[in-house]
């Protein structure tokens, strides 16, 4: 499982602390690591097909009790329907063990799935359905034709009455007409009679295969609480704790599917198991991306959020940790870049790495920075937001009234906005209308994903500015603003298949995120002029 660097190491000094997982730069240790586990899997033609559809792996630098640096790797999920491959690090519990408890479970709710689609489709129940669908077209029929008759036998009943009728003329129309709403009766009392005995037919076997259903319900039920149960996890202090209780603390409670076999714990999990000390870590996404969440060849990705960060919470108590870069304080007190200020609002330039409102971490944001500037403002000031990389032009009310009337024109889409961007290839076309669906990943928060089930449509139509060997300048023009919607339109195979320059979520980091929003145009909610407003970035 260790595995010796094939590289010189003399000139790379160990990092002071170890890999915060979620927000990082891969160490160089960790960049050598991972070449040699590239090269392995090139050479592996046995893999060949599994690795095209893509896969996150992993590489931990670690130091032995003898103080030799070495790796350990390990891959996400499953690889060829295989947990125990000899180059890599053991799963935490190997579900796949054909006679382990999950596999013949397994096998059972499997054939309970197979018994319970034969009674689905069996001749019996289909043609039972089929029986109590004619039956109700046939009572149907009947029963509407009866009371087309009565009627008629009604209206000529009425006839009769205007004449000159005797005593017992009108009574044997009475009796005629109560004889007629009885018949009427019967024939609904008969027909319920019939239903019922053919729908008894029906609910027998619903009842059989209901209880089939029930009992796999159950049976999965239990499985999945066996296997969180196989699933302790070590942190550097010898603590164990296991998917359940680590869980219990989120918001959903339960683990997700597939929580603990991601690469991260697998690596950590085995390195405690064998008193190895871990120094650095790394994943990275090898093959094609998948059609939802963007993933692209060779690029590095920190842990994920839903299934991961509960874990490695746990894991990592103990090593001497990164801090979240995310919390420090960037730009701790920047001055205001006001580009157009009357007394119902203001425009400012927000740089990049600074907030639109605040967030989780202590860092200040424009929000703030307004509030404090304007403390008799009313109102939520913000009109719109960017993201925390993106810089630009961002609009902001002093007033409820005038932040009504700018979200209004934003849901009209008449306000206009245009953002530069560089993108990290050379685009083929000068222009064009992406038009993808997209929503967040629920377990990886705050990317986003495309669905065409669950996303939200998002519009952008971009042009050409500039090409360069092997980037493309452009301008984008989004029409709907989704959260992230330049950077999953430009990232998204589906899209521009061109990351932005420096976004880390989606393609590779950089000095910064190049996109900017660089000019605006609204109606001004009380003069009614049209303002148009533009502010260059120069890092674009």
């Amino acid at each position: 499982m260790l595995h010796d660097f094939t590289s010189n190491l003399a000139n790379i000094s160990l990092p002071e602390k170890f890999t915060y997982p979620f927000h990082y730069t891969p160490h160089p240790l960790c960049l050598l690591a991972a070449k040699q586990l590239q090269h392995y899997l090139s050479l592996q033609e046995q893999w060949k097909e599994e690795l095209k559809n893509g896969k996150m792996f992993g590489v931990l630098v670690v130091k032995t009790n003898t103080d030799r640096l070495q790796f350990i790797a390990a891959f996400s999920g499953n690889l060829a329907q295989q947990n125990n491959i000899p180059y890599f690090v053991p799963p935490v519990f190997d579900l796949l063990q054909p006679n382990g408890f999950f596999k013949k479970e397994e096998q059972q709710i499997t054939m309970l799935n197979k018994k319970i689609t034969e009674l689905e489709h069996s001749t019996a129940y289909l043609k039972a359905q089929e029986q109590v669908k004619e039956a109700h077209l046939q009572a149907e029929k009947e029963i509407t034709a009866e009371k087309k008759r009565l009627k008629a036998e009604k209206e000529s009943r009425g006839t009769k009455r205007k004449g000159q009728l005797t005593t017992s003329q009108k009574a044997l129309l009475i009796q005629e007409s109560q004889q007629q709403k009885a018949d009427l009766k019967r024939l609904k009392v008969s027909w319920k009679e019939q239903l019922s005995l053919l729908q008894r037919v029906v609910d027998l076997h619903k009842e059989n295969i209901d209880q089939l259903k029930e009992e796999r319900k159950k049976r999965s039920a239990t499985l999945q609480q066996q296997l969180f149960d196989q699933f302790q996890f070590l942190n550097q202090m010898g603590e164990k704790k296991g998917l359940c209780s680590i869980f219990e603390q989120t918001v959903h409670k339960t683990p997700p599917a597939g929580a603990g076999e991601c690469a991260a714990p697998k690596l950590l999990q085995y390195a405690y198991l064998h008193q190895l000390k871990p120094i650095a870590m790394a994943e990275f996404w090898w093959g094609a991306s998948p059609k939802t969440e963007l993933r692209r060849h060779g690029h590095y990705y920190p842990a994920c959020k839903g299934k991961c960060e509960p874990i490695l919470k746990h894991m990592l108590q103990g090593l001497d940790v990164e801090d979240n870069p995310l919390l420090q304080t960037h730009h701790a007190d920047p001055s205001l870049d006001i580009v157009y200020e009357d007394e119902w609002l203001l425009v400012v330039n927000k740089p990049a790495g600074i907030l639109s409102v605040p967030g989780k971490s202590t860092a200040t944001s424009i929000y703030q920075q307004v509030k404090e500037r304007y403390p008799s403002a009313t109102g939520p000031l913000i009109v719109h937001r960017l993201d925390m990389a993106t810089s630009g032009l961002l609009l902001l009310a002093k007033s409820k009234e005038v932040h009504k009337d700018l979200q209004a024109q934003f849901k009209k889409r008449t306000i206009k906005k245009r953002y530069i961007a560089l993108l990290d290839a050379v685009l083929p076309e000068d222009s064009g209308t992406i038009e993808l669906a997209i929503c967040p990943d629920p377990l990886d928060r705050p990317r986003q994903m495309a669905s065409d089930t669950y996303g939200k449509p998002a519009i952008t139509t971009y042009k050409v500015l500039k090409r360069y060997p092997h980037q493309t300048r452009v301008a984008f023009y989004p029409l709907t603003g989704r959260t992230h919607q330049l950077r999953v339109h430009a990232a998204h195979p589906l899209g521009l298949n061109a990351p932005i320059v420096g976004d880390e979520l989606y393609g590779k980091k950089d000095s910064r995120l190049h996109l900017h929003a660089d000019s605006l145009t609204f109606e001004h909610p009380i003069s009614k002029e049209i303002v148009k407003l533009k502010k260059k970035e120069e890092l674009l």
